[in-house]
């Protein structure tokens, strides 16, 4: 297999040999069972759409469902319409509400896990009040179970605009909480995913911030499943799951710590519902499966190795992860093209997509490596990289 010229972000050229083996992660292993493991999963652009970066997004649905059918192969379950779909960054929320109806009735139909995201994104651009905001989350709320998908309380921009302080954290949520018909997860985004989310729970102090989100988890703890943590503070994490109420779970969403998180220790460990776990499907299912023989060892030594991808992927301004993301579904043939909703695509220089294409190869990340390689060359040669 010839070499790969990939550029360098400080400047010049790395010569990279593919690896020759193919990843051995095959469909169709034992269940998960010592961990509860999510895939944030992303959605596949139509790329022969005549779209804009402003118009509503154009989804090639069959590729989109044929990704989560992958995933559910693999023993993983699919967070739907999260950060990682895009999810107020080129997927608004009649394209997230399609999606949600598609891919639960799809998981059904493959008895597939799903947990799907409940948000405010309907509301128009402007200021609005507390009521307005609660019922915006209502109606998505409504929906997610309808299908009967399991519902993901999403942070959302609108609350962290409207809200005056904790107290209208409590009042909102407590209102949702006492409206949902099953538990739910609740999930706290950080500011690094969304800037827009500074502040949440009513406070930039973050263990005042914690204190309020405790507060809506115990005062409700038969509808809190779980919550997701993305905050990429592993410390911060392991406090806040400690003082979780007896039944009630800690999905990681930290794409920089996960594999100690989801390991754990004497006194407990997370679940996950990642993004990163994207790409990492069928490593990410072999590792839990070994971990599941309680081999914690042999676990770390699965996952140790990818959290070097994981950060340069999430690397600030790390709302732009997708793009890796999408860069990496395509290079092991889950799509046909690199193309993204909302043109995102462009969000990561060359360097960037190269050396992330340089990380994936060398922890076997690719089904079929010549392929990988074939495909990386021709972005590159598309843009001015001579291969």
């Amino acid at each position: 297999m010839s070499t790969v010229l990939l550029p360098l972000a400080g400047g010049g050229i790395h010569t990279h040999t593919p690896r020759t083996e193919t990843s051995s992660y095959v469909p169709g292993g034992s269940p998960l069972v010592s961990r509860t493991v999510f895939s944030a999963a992303h959605v596949v652009a139509d790329p022969c759409a005549d779209t804009s970066p402003d118009s509503p997004a154009a989804v090639d649905w069959d590729a989109t469902l044929a990704f989560r059918r992958h995933l559910w192969s693999h023993g993983l379950g699919v967070a739907e319409a999260m950060d990682t779909a895009q999810r107020g960054m080129g997927l608004d929320w009649a394209g997230a509400a399609e999606l949600i109806r598609r891919s639960a009735a799809e998981a059904k139909a493959v008895d597939g896990a799903i947990a799907c995201g409940v948000g405010t994104d309907q509301l128009p651009p402007g200021a609005h009040d507390l009521a307005t905001v609660t019922a915006a989350y209502e109606q998505q709320l409504a929906l997610v179970e309808s299908t009967g998908a399991q519902a993901v309380l999403m942070a959302s921009r609108a609350l962290a605009a409207a809200a005056r302080g904790p107290e209208d954290y409590l009042a909102a949520y407590g209102h949702l909480l006492r409206q949902a018909t099953e538990p739910v997860i609740l999930h706290w985004l950080g500011p690094m995913f969304d800037p827009a989310l500074e502040g949440y729970w009513g406070s930039t102090d973050l263990d005042a911030a914690t204190e309020t989100f405790l507060q809506v988890i115990t005062a409700h703890p038969e509808k809190v499943d779980g919550i997701k943590v993305s905050l990429l503070d592993a410390r911060r994490e392991i406090d806040l799951r400690r003082r979780l109420p007896e039944g009630v779970r800690c999905y990681t969403g930290d794409d920089f710590h996960y594999p100690e998180l989801i390991a754990g220790d004497e006194h407990g460990f997370s679940h996950a519902l990642l993004g990163i776990f994207d790409p990492l499907g069928p490593l990410a299912a072999e590792a839990v499966r070994v971990l599941d023989t309680g081999d914690r060892d042999g676990f770390r030594k699965l996952l140790d190795p990818t959290v070097e991808l994981s950060r340069h992927l999430f690397r600030a301004p790390t709302r732009f992860y997708k793009t890796g993301v999408v860069l990496l579904a395509w290079l092991a043939g889950h799509q046909s093209h690199f193309t993204m909703v909302g043109g995102l695509q462009s969000a990561r220089s060359l360097p960037h997509l190269a050396h992330a294409y340089r990380l994936a190869d060398g922890v076997g990340l690719f089904p079929d490596p010549a392929l990988a390689a074939s495909r990386m060359r021709s972005l590159l040669t598309v843009h001015g990289v001579p291969q």
